[in-house]
């Protein structure tokens, strides 16, 4: 990008933000060092990757985990331009070709789209790369997912040895490690300081209680992700509703996840996965909650 466009850029973007109120966050303390992040897809303001940003600092943010596979140079544009932190990075394409994936070649594009994502953290500065391994359904048995994922991540571990960033494991609704003693001994059969856990407070609930998986995992979590779930949507609505709430308004017992992550002496991100943000008043709606989860 040459001078001219950059310029360009950066006056339409501020236009673009100049149509909000400047929001502050309604709560700046905080007793535990904890980074206060979001999410790329939880950014539902602007349409380039300065506004995202712009906005995202605006709200009170003080990191964003991006997608893979975005424009370096703007990325790393706009993190220079506001400040905000990069933490972590989340890989956009383990979902078209997960590590578990009976077709080779399908795993070959994979391993290659997780190599990608290590680089993208390493040019913003991350230490993190959050991987989804592989997914268990009719065509896929459980025990082949742990083999085929568990093969393929461990090509990959030489590159993340030598950036000196984390693959970090993130607990979905992939039908695949149900159980925080399970999750333990998956992280731990590598072997590697490298591969670690993402641990997601939301997601868990379907499974069981996020405080006591993040006793169980411990040093193993490197990155958080914030994400609310109401038991009682999910039984009346179906599963997936139970997502359908504001944070502080479901069932996660946010007292008792800062609790565990105090005994296990986490001091690094808590990033927002969650709706809301599609406004700037909704963006700093999710910064001001997040500022109360981190104060509980």
């Amino acid at each position: 990008m040459n001078r001219r466009q950059f310029t360009k850029k950066t006056i339409m973007a501020s236009a673009f933000l100049s149509s909000f109120p400047l929001i502050q966050s309604m709560d700046q303390s905080k007793s535990r060092n904890i980074g206060k992040g979001i999410m790329w897809t939880s950014i539902g303001v602007g349409e380039t990757i300065e506004e995202k940003f712009m906005a995202a600092k605006q709200a009170g943010f003080e990191g964003i985990e991006p997608m893979s596979h975005l424009n370096r140079e703007e990325v790393l544009a706009a993190r220079d331009k506001t400040g905000l932190k990069i933490p972590s990075v989340c890989g956009a394409y383990h979902g078209r070709y997960p590590l578990s994936d009976p077709d080779p070649s399908v795993r070959r594009q994979g391993v290659a789209a997780l190599r990608h994502t290590l680089e993208d953290a390493s040019f913003y500065g991350a230490d993190t790369v959050l991987l989804v391994p592989g997914r268990v359904n009719e065509q896929v048995y459980y025990d082949d997912c742990w083999n085929r994922s568990t093969a393929e991540i461990r090509k990959v571990i030489p590159l993340a040895e030598e950036l000196n960033i984390f693959i970090a494991i993130e607990n979905v609704w992939n039908n695949f490690l149900l159980s925080p003693l399970e999750a333990v001994r998956y992280v731990d059969q590598f072997e590697s300081p490298f591969v670690r856990f993402y641990f997601d407070c939301g997601n868990i609930l379907r499974y069981g209680w996020p405080e006591q998986w993040i006793r169980i995992l411990g040093e193993r979590i490197v990155k958080v992700h914030i994400k609310e779930y109401s038991l009682e949507l999910a039984n009346s609505e179906g599963i997936r509703a139970g997502f359908n709430v504001k944070l502080l308004e479901g069932d996660v017992n946010w007292p008792a996840v800062m609790s565990a992550l105090d005994n296990i002496n986490y001091n690094d991100w808590a990033t927002i996965e969650q709706s809301g943000g599609d406004t700037m008043e909704g963006l700093s709606d999710l910064s001001y909650r997040l500022s109360k989860i981190l104060d509980s």
